[in-house]
């Protein structure tokens, strides 16, 4: 994998780098001073930061502040302002120049270099950010240590090992070329254009190009390593006749070697040029497809993001890891809002670094995706699996307190501590989250899932009884509570439970639920009394009950049809009786956004009419 080098020498790639630690020193470096002088903020800093601190998520926002204390040259305010920004939008590489500036401007060097280095962690494939980077290494270094020359190589050799094999990384490496060769190091020249004539980049053939002119304008033992030009020379001599003994070459002779010399190094390197080629032309129709590279808040078009995915799969099904890594780093900064692209990159590394997994995990949710659901569930998910329970209750609640109300978080939360053995815990979530719900339906709702629980998992029929007719004082016409109290009770032995059986069958029918609702629970004590009943009386007395009923609802919708233009094919519809079980299962995507956990128990409807004849009209 592709990585920078810090300070100490140690090499990270970025999928392993982390911001926060760079973010927090580069926070505390300004942090004291601007406490020190929070007086002398200017007149509009604080109206503008409260805006942002507010909504975070306001882009334009933060541009305002941003353009103001840029504007007011104010180095303090700047500090806070894109320490700030920057926790939020780490991939907006334009504007860690914009801070580097302000600091070089206050006469502050090392504190520019520090938020260099902070950006080129953040955005290590940032071409541009590189080359600035550099340049200002290269106009404010200390040459007195003789090793100015070093440091600014070492730093290129950081830039291309970063973001060398980028697509669009060509100026990079051109800048490293143009460097040396002003160093006159015509060597080292030809050791990065044998690097660079192996990787795909937008402008391999100009590199081949320049490359046979490098070799054709100088002289092979300048622009040869000495190995390679020892063994240039041997493989000539034997390829030729030898020079007699003692005889020197003539000058024609030592044209004729370094022409010949010139033409091995250029066929040595065609080969490797031709399979370049042919990597690039592969790659060519996903590159001319990429339209936005870098990171904005828009939405990206649907072209876009289809053009990522089939440039994604190819690079799985083709591409080297390293390759792979490079072009997922790429993605996420024009995509990384669309946690589609974290998941599947969270993915891929699955087979390669747990630590490389967590990362990407870490980096989606606690700073591009910090209200997205799923991501969330899937890092918490990760985390449990390698057995980092309390990590995995920290991401649920921590989710929660950014995103209140989702039904799929709090249940997340509430199996997590029932499969570790937590139930006195599991019961406390589904009761909070009973007692809080914003409506009668979001309490019906965990009220089915705290009866269930306690249950199957706890085994105490009584208490699971006891939500459940709670739970219905509450929300008398919701027909889903009273399903599942009914299967609460069918859950033992219907013959000894058939006087609660039957009560909960008469609950039900004396509610206010609607009509096709208490239909469906006539139906459903006729058949419960038919296969399970103890007393013929009783089976008459449901059956004519359930007749009364059928008139009623027939009634009602003779008078719905003849105030109404429906035409005949939905009338029919509506006549065969088959909405009457859909009226029991209202879609709970309207309490719930997007998150469907509507899977509430129900029972299949079974029409009488085949066994009885139908009610007088």
């Amino acid at each position: 994998m592709t990585g920078m080098q810090t300070e100490s020498g140690n090499s990270e790639s970025p999928a392993n780098m982390e911001l926060e630690d760079a973010s927090k020193e580069g926070s505390e470096d300004g942090s004291s001073d601007v406490s020190e002088q929070k007086p002398s903020l200017p007149s509009e800093f604080e109206r503008l930061y409260k805006v942002v601190e507010d909504n975070p998520e306001d882009f334009n926002g933060w541009v305002y502040l941003l353009q103001y204390v840029e504007q007011e040259n104010h180095l303090l305010a700047s500090r806070k302002a894109f320490d700030a920004f920057f926790l939020r939008y780490p991939y907006c590489y334009g504007y860690w120049k914009k801070y580097a500036d302000i600091e070089k401007k206050h006469g502050c060097i090392q504190m520019a270099d520090e938020v260099y280095r902070r950006g080129l962690q953040a955005i290590p494939l940032s071409v541009d950010l590189w080359l600035h980077y550099i340049a200002f290494l290269r106009e404010n270094q200390d040459t007195s240590d003789g090793e100015a020359e070093n440091r600014i190589r070492a730093a290129y050799e950081h830039a291309v090992l970063a973001a060398g094999t980028d697509f669009r990384s060509d100026r990079l490496w051109e800048a490293y070329i143009n460097w040396e060769t002003e160093q006159e190091k015509l060597a080292n020249v030809t050791a990065v254009y044998d690097r660079i004539l192996a990787i795909p980049t937008q402008l391999y053939s100009q590199h081949f190009q320049r490359f046979k002119d490098h070799v054709q304008n100088n002289n092979p033992k300048h622009f040869l390593s000495e190995e390679e030009f020892v063994q240039l020379r041997l493989e000539l001599a034997a390829a030729n006749k030898p020079t007699g003994e003692g005889e020197e070459e003539t000058p024609s002779e030592e044209v004729t070697e370094i022409e010949n010399m010139r033409h091995k190094v250029i066929e040595a390197r065609q080969e490797i040029f031709n399979h370049n080629e042919h990597e690039v032309s592969k790659r060519w129709a996903f590159e001319e497809g990429i339209k936005r590279p870098y990171f904005h808040v828009k939405a990206l078009e649907k072209t876009q993001l289809s053009n990522w995915r089939e440039y994604l799969d190819f690079e799985l099904e083709n591409g080297t890891p390293e390759r792979v890594v490079v072009l997922f780093e790429r993605c996420l900064i024009a995509c990384a809002l669309y946690e589609e692209f974290w998941i599947k990159y969270a993915k891929y590394l699955e087979s390669y670094s747990t630590e490389g997994v967590r990362h990407v995990y870490k980096k989606a949710c606690t700073i591009h995706l910090p209200k997205k659901p799923t991501i969330h569930l899937l890092w918490a998910a990760f985390e449990e699996q390698q057995g980092n329970i309390e990590d995995a209750r920290g991401i649920l609640k921590g989710l929660e307190e950014a995103v209140p109300g989702l039904a799929m978080v709090r249940l997340r939360r509430v199996s997590l501590e029932r499969r570790h053995g937590n139930l006195d815990e599991a019961e406390a979530l589904l009761r909070d989250a009973m007692k809080n719900g914003k409506n009668a339906t979001e309490s019906s709702f965990y009220s089915v899932k705290l009866a269930r629980q306690l249950l199957k998992v706890h085994r105490s029929i009584g208490k699971a009884r006891k939500v459940l007719l709670e739970a219905i004082e509450k929300d008398e016409t919701n027909p889903k509570l009273y399903l599942n109290l009914l299967e609460l009770e069918y859950s033992g032995d219907v013959q000894q439970n058939e006087t609660e059986i039957l009560a909960c069958f008469d609950r039900a029918l004396s509610s206010p639920m609607p009509l096709d609702s208490r239909v469906t629970f006539s139906q459903r004590k006729v058949e419960f009394l038919e296969d399970f009943g103890s007393d013929i009386n009783a089976l008459v007395m449901a059956y004519d009950q359930h007749q009364a009923l059928l008139k009623e609802q027939e009634s009602t919708k003779r008078k719905a049809e003849n105030g109404s233009q429906e035409p005949d094919s939905k009338r029919q519809r509506m006549d065969d009786g088959s909405a009457a079980s859909g009226q029991m299962v209202p879609d709970m995507q309207a309490n719930h956004g997007a998150y469907n956990y509507n899977n509430w128990y129900q029972y299949s409807q079974y029409q009488y009419n085949q066994y009885y004849p139908p009610p007088p009209t």
